[in-house]
């Protein structure tokens, strides 16, 4: 056969038979006609992959400006009735309630990850009718306060922004109460060392009271979205910018109970106050956290375990974070001094927000006990 015959060259079959993929066996001499034809649907699909670039790149910076909401008319009566004060060139938010008249107790609450201060509104008004001050704060890169980034967030800076609260207070000689939930009980552990230490500026405890917090790294069980958060890196950033308001409360709403989950309106008032200040761009630094308890169990377990300071869990047992019964079960057996009120099963993470009234209770029952 000479070589000016046609005849087939065997290729790598496929059942694609686009221009730009691998095709049946095929004429040698294809046709300047097929050639073009190829070449015109490479370029129509450039193009159309640069219209949609072209397009997608204003929507996505329109999206990841998008302004916080607003505040509903709860969450800035919240607001409005707080004050400041600057902690090493930051603004933390705080609220404080004068209630009953001649007592002298003082109440700190410590609020959790990823919420704020707002999370005690519900019992609010009922721990004003038993303490004197009352007294929450927004921790740094929560709520209302600064959420400054870059920024390397810890559980001692926040215990120090405690510290400087009460000294702002002018309570640094006051034996303080302190009410602490989930994130809030790492830092709750912190300034409980620092109390038993006799450290510089501590606070002095004269109680507290835990409610469903990680302080065991052993049984506790982050949600997906925090370990991605916590441990991707350059990533990270990327993440915090495409978090929206319905994948948070769908995994805030993961941590509530079936019969206890929040209104709209009040996922909505927990959305803003991560959004406020571009809260959400600091999750992945803030969430350290987790890892921070494993490197320091010893210090925060042991200051737990060690204490003459009356304490008391106040826990919901249906808590994925924190599952029953292993959590409790190792909390009663670490920590024999303790005295533990048990919600009922279908109470979950949230405890305060998901029955406020029992909470209450258990919580005056453990005060008015000692």
């Amino acid at each position: 056969m000479s070589l000016n015959s046609t005849y087939f060259i065997p290729t790598a079959k496929t059942t694609d038979t686009h221009c730009d993929k691998a095709q049946e066996p095929r004429m040698l001499h294809d046709s300047p006609q097929n050639g073009s034809e190829c070449g015109a649907v490479r370029r129509v699909s450039r193009e159309w992959w640069l219209h949609v670039g072209l397009l997608c790149i204003p929507l996505l910076a329109v999206y990841l400006h998008i302004p916080p909401p607003q505040l509903s008319p709860a969450l800035n009566t919240w607001h409005s009735s707080g004050h400041f004060f600057t902690f090493r060139g930051n603004n933390v938010f705080y609220k404080e309630s004068v209630g009953v008249v001649g007592s002298s107790d003082v109440l700190l609450l410590l609020h959790g990850f990823p919420t704020s201060s707002y999370d005690w509104y519900k019992i609010w008004d009922s721990l004003t009718q038993r303490f004197n001050r009352v007294i929450a704060l927004d921790f740094l890169g929560f709520g209302f306060s600064d959420k400054p980034r870059p920024h390397r967030y810890s559980i001692f800076e926040q215990a120090s922004v405690v510290e400087a609260l009460v000294a702002h207070l002018g309570l640094s000689e006051q034996r303080i109460n302190i009410l602490s939930h989930d994130y809030g009980d790492t830092v709750a552990l912190e300034l409980l060392y620092r109390s038993d230490h006799n450290r510089s500026g501590h606070v002095t405890i004269n109680s507290l009271c835990l409610s469903n917090g990680g302080i065991f790294p052993e049984t506790h069980y982050p949600r997906f979205v925090q370990k991605v958060l916590k441990d991707s890196g350059f990533i990270s950033p990327v993440l915090t910018r495409l978090i929206n308001f319905q994948l948070f409360s769908r995994g805030i709403g993961d941590v509530f109970g079936p019969y206890t989950q929040p209104t709209e309106a009040e996922f909505w008032d927990m959305w803003t106050g991560v959004r406020i200040n571009d809260g959400n761009l600091v999750m992945d630094s803030i969430l350290q956290y987790i890892n921070q308890r494993l490197k320091h169990r010893e210090r925060w377990v042991g200051a737990l375990t060690s204490t003459s300071t009356p304490l008391h869990m106040i826990y919901g047992p249906l808590d994925p974070v924190n599952p029953h019964p292993e959590f409790i079960q190792l909390y009663r057996k670490l920590v024999q001094r303790s005295t533990v009120s048990v919600l009922d099963e279908h109470v979950s993470h949230y405890p305060q927000l998901e029955d406020p009234t029992g909470f209450f209770n258990a919580y005056l029952s453990f005060i008015n006990s000692f």
